[in-house]
This record gives C-alpha cells, sequence and structure tokens, in this order.
C-alpha cells in the first residue's frame, strides 16, 4: 500500500531455503557456488547494474548554517567487500570553490549546526544497559585565504550526554539556549528513569504483549510501552568557546497524550522551534489511532512553563510539516480537510500568532504542498510540491493577516498563484538564506541527491514571474564519477487519452544500444506503481530505479494512471473504490500506445512487476487475461492477494475504510470487494510469477504473498516465493538488495 516517495529500498540472500537460487554474488566466489549460477546480470563498464546501484553513495539533504556559507550534508555509502555501511558529513562551501568537506563517521550517529562554525555530532557511546547518546562539538575552520580553506582545527570535544542511547531529531533554539529533541519515554514521562523501567519490561517473566486499542503493531514493529515526546535541555556555549549541556531533561508533552514525531516516519519536520515556543504535530489523543488519520497543530513554551495550546481548527485531518518565521510571529503548516483521507489535497495554512488568526494560503491550488519555508524576513514561503511527476520548489507572498479566521480569504492573484522556481527532477529540503538564496537538494532519475544553490531571488517579482530566470549553481557531485560512463537516461514523458477522456502521463526509458527500426528487438517490462495514490516521478530511487531496468536491456515504461499524485486531486481521488476499473483502462491504453509507436519493442517478451497497490495490480491481471498484455513473467512485490482480509490485518485502518468507503463487512462494501478483489479471479491465473514478501510488512502481512503463491502453485502456474523475514515492507538490507534484482531479473530472463 503506500509508500513515501523515493524511500530507499534493497535486497538479501537466502542460501539455506533450498528452492530459492544463490544470490548473484558481490565479489569472486567458490568455483562451486559459481557452478550453480543459473543467471548473471548484464554487467560491464557502461552498464548500471544492481551491484553498482547498492554501492552508490546515498547523500541526504543539505542543511545550511546561520549565516549561509557552508552546509552539512550526510551521506552514507555500502561496501560489498566488507559488508559495512560507511557514513560521513560532508561540509560543502556554498560560495566558494573550496572543495567539499569530508568527516568520517565510524560510529554513525546525527549530525547538525550548533552555530556557524561548530558541527554538533550525536552517537551513541558505551555497550548493552550502559550505552548512551552522546553529544560532541566539532570546530569548523574555514577561510579562502589559508592553504587549508576548510578543514577541523581540533580534536571533537564532548558537549555532554543523553540518558538513553535512543535520543535523536535535534533542533537547537540559538535565542533560547535550548536544544529540542525527541526520545522513548514510559508512561510517566521520566526520560532519566526509561532504562530503569526498560529493565523492568524486560524482566516482566513473560513475552506477551497486550493490547486494548490500536495499534498492537505499526508499520514493522510490536508497539511496546514507550512513546515517542519531545524534550527541552539547555544547550550554552562558554565565552571560551565551550560546548555543556545541561542535565534536566523537560519532557514538553508529559501528561497530554500527545506523541511526537507521528509514527512511524516522523521526524524533524514533525514540529519547529523558534525563540520562545515549539510547535509541532501529534495524532488527535481522543481518536483511535488506527482507524483516523487527524492530527493537530499545537504550540508549547520551549521552556515547558505552560500546557500546549492547538492552533488548528479542530475540523482537519491530517496537518504536516509545521514551521515558525524567523521572526517567530508566524506559523505555517500543510493541512489535509478529510480524516481518513491520508492522499487528500493538502493545503498551506499559516497563523498569526499576535492577532491569534488562522487562513488558508492555498484553498484554490490544485496541488499538495509539501515541506514548507518562510524567508529570512518572513514576506515569502518557499515550499516543494509534485507537480506533472516532477517535484518543484515553488514560492508565494505572504499576504496581509485577514481580520478574522477563514478557510478562503479574499486574496489579489499574485497571493493564489504559486511559482515554481525549479522545473525538473525531485526537490526537497529548500532552505532560505541571505541576499536572496535558496539552498534546496534535488535528485532525477540519473542521480540520487546533490545539493544546489539558487540565486537572485531578491529580483523575482511574483506579479509578472515570466521575468524571473532562476541561477541555480550545483555545489555536490556525490555520484559523478561513479555514473559517469554508465548508459544513464533521463527517460521521455509520454501522453495518450485514458479512462473517461483524461490525458494520462508516463515515462518511458530506452535500454542502451537502442536503435530506431529495429523491429521487435527489444523486451519490454511495465512497471506499476504502489500508494496506489503515488506516482513514477523524475526522482532517484535505490529500489525501484528504471534506470537498472533499463540497463538489463529491457524497453521501460512507466505509466502514471488514475490515482496517481501531482496531475491534481481529481485524478488522484478517482482510484477512491475503483481499483480495479479506471487504473487498468489506462495501463491498457498506456501499453497500446507504447506497441503501436514503438515498433522496436517485441510484445512477445513482455513482462510487469510492481510492489504494494503495484503488487494488487500484478494479482489483478493474473485474473484477467481480456486485458491482452501477454505477459510472459510477472513480479509481485508485497501485493495484496485478499482484499477482504487486508480489511481486517493492515496496521492502518484508515486506509482501508477510505480506499473501499467502509469497513469490510458493510454490503457496500462488500459488493465493492466482489468485484475487484484477485483472489475471486484465481481460477484465471496461468502466466508465471515471483511472490516477494518481508515478514516485518505489517502494512500488507506476509500471508497475502504466501496466499498468492499456494494459488499458483495449487493451479501449477510457475512460481516462485521469496521470503525476506527481516524486512518490512520495503527491502533495505544493501544485500537483500541485491538478492532482490537477481531473483527479479532472472524470473524476467528465464521467460524471456
Amino acid at each position: 500500500m503506500r509508500f513515501p516517495a523515493g524511500f530507499p529500498i534493497t535486497l538479501i540472500g537466502l542460501a539455506a531455503q533450498a528452492p530459492l537460487s544463490p544470490t548473484n554474488p558481490p565479489e569472486p566466489a567458490p568455483a562451486a557456488m559459481a557452478a550453480q549460477q543459473d543467471f548473471t546480470f548484464k554487467d560491464s563498464a557502461s552498464i548500471f547494474s544492481p551491484l553498482n546501484l547498492v554501492e552508490l553513495s546515498r547523500p541526504g539533504t543539505g542543511q545550511a548554517n546561520g549565516v549561509g556559507d557552508l552546509a552539512l550534508v550526510p551521506v552514507s555509502r555500502y561496501s560489498l567487500k566488507d559488508k559495512k555501511d560507511y557514513k560521513s558529513i560532508f561540509i560543502v562551501p556554498i560560495e566558494s570553490t573550496v572543495q567539499p568537506l569530508e568527516i568520517p563517521l565510524a560510529s554513525g550517529g546525527e549530525a547538525f549546526w550548533l552555530d556557524d562554525r561548530t558541527v554538533g555530532h550525536a552517537v551513541d557511546q558505551g555497550e548493552g544497559k550502559d550505552k548512551v547518546k552522546a553529544l560532541y562539538a566539532h570546530s569548523v575552520k574555514f577561510d579562502t585565504d589559508s592553504p587549508i580553506a576548510l578543514g577541523l582545527p581540533d580534536s571533537p570535544k564532548l558537549v555532554g550526554k543523553f540518558p538513553t542511547a535512543t535520543a535523536g531529531n535535534f533542533k537547537l533554539s540559538a535565542e533560547a539556549n535550548v536544544l529540542v529533541f525527541s526520545d522513548y519515554v514510559h508512561a510517566d514521562g521520566d526520560l532519566k528513569k526509561a532504562k530503569e523501567h526498560d529493565e523492568a519490561w524486560e524482566n516482566r517473566g513473560d513475552s506477551a504483549f497486550v493490547y486494548d486499542e490500536t495499534f498492537e503493531r505499526h508499520w514493522d514493529t510490536w508497539v511496546g510501552p514507550k512513546r515517542s515526546s519531545l524534550f527541552s535541555v539547555p544547550l550554552t556555549r562558554a565565552p571560551d568557546g565551550t560546548w555543556s549541556l545541561g542535565s534536566e531533561f523537560t519532557n514538553l508533552l508529559n501528561g497530554t497524550g500527545h506523541h511526537c514525531p507521528v509514527e512511524p516516519f516522523g521526524g524533524t519536520e514533525d514540529f519547529d522551534v523558534s525563540a520562545t515556543h515549539v510547535v509541532y504535530t501529534a495524532k488527535d489523543p481522543k481518536l483511535p489511532a488506527a482507524m483516523h488519520t487527524k492530527q493537530n497543530i499545537y504550540i508549547v513554551d520551549v521552556h515547558g512553563q505552560s500546557k500546549p495550546r492547538e492552533l488548528t481548527s479542530g475540523k482537519q485531518g491530517a496537518t504536516h510539516s509545521p514551521v515558525f518565521s524567523v521572526q517567530g510571529d508566524r506559523a505555517a503548516w500543510t493541512e489535509l480537510d478529510k480524516d481518513g483521507a491520508e492522499a487528500d489535497r493538502a493545503k498551506i495554512v499559516i497563523y498569526d500568532l499576535k492577532k491569534d488568526v488562522r487562513y488558508t494560503l492555498t484553498q484554490h491550488w490544485d496541488r499538495s504542498p509539501e515541506a514548507l519555508a518562510f524567508s529570512q524576513d518572513g514576506k515569502l514561503i518557499y515550499f516543494t510540491a509534485g507537480d506533472i511527476a516532477r517535484i518543484k520548489v515553488f514560492v508565494l507572498p505572504v499576504p496581509p493577516t485577514p481580520a478574522e479566521s477563514t478557510t478562503d480569504p479574499d486574496l489579489p492573484a499574485e497571493y493564489r498563484t504559486p511559482v515554481a522556481l525549479t522545473s525538473s527532477g525531485a526537490a526537497s529540503g529548500a532552505q532560505p538564506l541571505s541576499a536572496g538564496r535558496l539552498l534546496f537538494t534535488r535528485s532525477s532519475l540519473t542521480s540520487p541527491n546533490d545539493v544546489f544553490v539558487l540565486r537572485g531571488l531578491e529580483h523575482l517579482d511574483v506579479r509578472a514571474p515570466a521575468t524571473f530566470t532562476p541561477d541555480v549553481q550545483q555545489l555536490t557531485r556525490f555520484a559523478a564519477d561513479a555514473l559517469e560512463e554508465k548508459s544513464l537516461v533521463e527517460g521521455e514523458d509520454f501522453w495518450f487519452e485514458g479512462a473517461e477522456g483524461k490525458r494520462v502521463h508516463g515515462w518511458l526509458l530506452k535500454p542502451p544500444g537502442f536503435k530506431e527500426g529495429e523491429k521487435k528487438k527489444w523486451p519490454i517490462v511495465m512497471l506499476i506503481h504502489g500508494g496506489p495514490q503515488g506516482a513514477w516521478e523524475d526522482q532517484w530511487s535505490t529500489r525501484w530505479n528504471p534506470n537498472i531496468f533499463a540497463n538489463q536491456g529491457y524497453f521501460t515504461i512507466a505509466i502514471n494512471p488514475t490515482g496517481s499524485t501531482s496531475f491534481g486531486q481529481e485524478f488522484t481521488d478517482a482510484i477512491t473504490e475503483d481499483w480495479g476499473g479506471k487504473p487498468f483502462v489506462d495501463l491498457r491504453k498506456g501499453w497500446d500506445y507504447i506497441l503501436e509507436h514503438y515498433p522496436e519493442v517485441d510484445p512477445d517478451r513482455a513482462v510487469a512487476a510492481g510492489a504494494s497497490y503495484g503488487g494488487y495490480a500484478i494479482n489483478w491481471i493474473q485474473g484477467h487475461p481480456e486485458f491482452g498484455f501477454g505477459f510472459k513473467a510477472l513480479v509481485c512485490h508485497d501485493g495484496v492477494f485478499s482484499t477482504t482480509y487486508n480489511g481486517y490485518s493492515t496496521d492502518e485502518l484508515f486506509f482501508f475504510n477510505h480506499e473501499w468507503g467502509g469497513l469490510p463487512w458493510e454490503p457496500k462494501v462488500k459488493a465493492i470487494i466482489a468485484k475487484f478483489d484477485p483472489m475471486n479471479f484465481v481460477s484465471n491465473w496461468s502466466t508465471p510469477q515471483l511472490v516477494i514478501h518481508g515478514s516485518k510488512d505489517y502494512r500488507l502481512p506476509e500471508t497475502d504473498g504466501i496466499g498468492a503463491f499456494h494459488a499458483l502453485q495449487e493451479r501449477g502456474v510457475p512460481s516462485r516465493l521469496v521470503i525476506f523475514p527481516d524486512e518490512n515492507h520495503w527491502v533495505l538490507n544493501p544485500r537483500n538488495s541485491l538478492k532482490w534484482h537477481y531473483e527479479v531479473f532472472r524470473w524476467f530472463d528465464k521467460f524471456v
């Protein structure tokens, strides 16, 4: 079912299971093992192979310091030879040609700016019950007139220690001399007693988990006695430059029933700090968590001297990305109208904290803003949003505050129409800097994240945006050397008429060596995305990477059918209660479009693969040969086999209830399920299928994969089951990633 765009996903070897082939060896294998290989990846200096993907650098999001002359970027790189993930942070000059400085982090950890020339590094220290999180300060020297312009003049200094090893998501309020962070605590909310309670829980004498309400398990974890909360602790710098962490940790949410960050994916984007307050999002504590998406926005004193106050109206659905203006006089967040609909259109809401007035800024814009950031003078608000299979940076001026709270203020045109500042790739982490600059991170179909700076924003006139030409400079090239000789293609957009006459978008990627006019030369793969409210975007992926499929010799298409995001809310909503309907009209018409316009494709060597909703689609195609795709082999990863079962077994029940129009036993819902449940059409299954599932997938339990495999086996259809006992709805372990790719391409190769 759903998964965030761009989220990394990877794979494993299960050599102990006799029916499975051994993994494609990442390093030279013994002769006996080599003799057992029945498939190998296409590989050469110009081919971007799964081995390259697994070992390629994985940069995070750039974070500028306060003065805006340096950016901090976390980067990890896995070594197949060493079987180890190497983590570093890079310090990148923003206004200089000085080369970035790499700081290896032998023990991993989390890094953030303490001030313009000091990096804080929180890292585990100790073993077993004695393990805690320790905070160190790295002094950074940056002097372009020096022979060594960028360096670390001193060894890191210990700042202090946290009571546990689970502290994270650090944000500093320099004005208040307070560090805000998240950690997990028991019901009493006391961080200093967390370890004591942990020991009591581990020694309780049994292994039972007992529940009186949902969630009992979420994403990939059985819910235990601890919950996330936000804490503040003094963090000061002495005149001699020495940093010191206080010893009193204040639980800002104690006794409220609020939990932040919001599980399972929440992080620093779930809260923000000012000189005086913390603003945060939390699930409504009065509602059953698994059946509702409703989140509220709260504000609380940074020192915990007051109880949190709600800023939202109470009539909204989910809320995300709360931020303060630099001046601390406004807060903003994104808000969905419908409780239970996680893919509803997100809108920007601004709260004037001085006037106590709340208003919706993008009520009439048919896109969904994501991460927000006010300009340094508070006059503009920057944000990212998906638009036509790209994630772009947009900007809007902040209007004068209305006289009273409203969801639809009467605003002049310049406040209603966001201006796009980027046009390609997938942008994230937009951070306004001084002097009309904006730092952002961007990936694409041909490259993982790099950091960019956009200049000249002081010349932008939002009333005449066409007169503005952004000056964008790329600051990093983390993967450039590794990808220099590889045959990566940017992807070509194609459009066709789909269901109900709607224009539908797709990507096509031609394999290396493709030449026009070579009829029926190339096998073709159709990739089907999950969500279902998601999209194939101009974005890098560490798992479902279309360039990997193209480089293995497949003409690759990735269609964005009904239900896809970034094409308007009506198109996104149109899949609700119609999972097996309009999306498959789109997929069939897109398929026909490709076969008609690209005679180089061999329709007798066609295959398809998908995960989550894409896995549902594979099972649905199995039961409907009348669609006429003619696929010779299929791959289903973590896909729905029984829609009815999913309505009871998934962790986030609100999703099923929204998508199918109610509870699974209601007559209306039962009628829809009868129409669109893959299990009801098993009698038609006949295409060879590979089924992959993770045992820790609580979004869509592994019995769906096992059930599909059993159906195939009992029907005598060539089939294979690959189970990853330690993976969730994704595959995150790099060596598991290699195994995943090996099994997928081996399966395709066997039949085409």
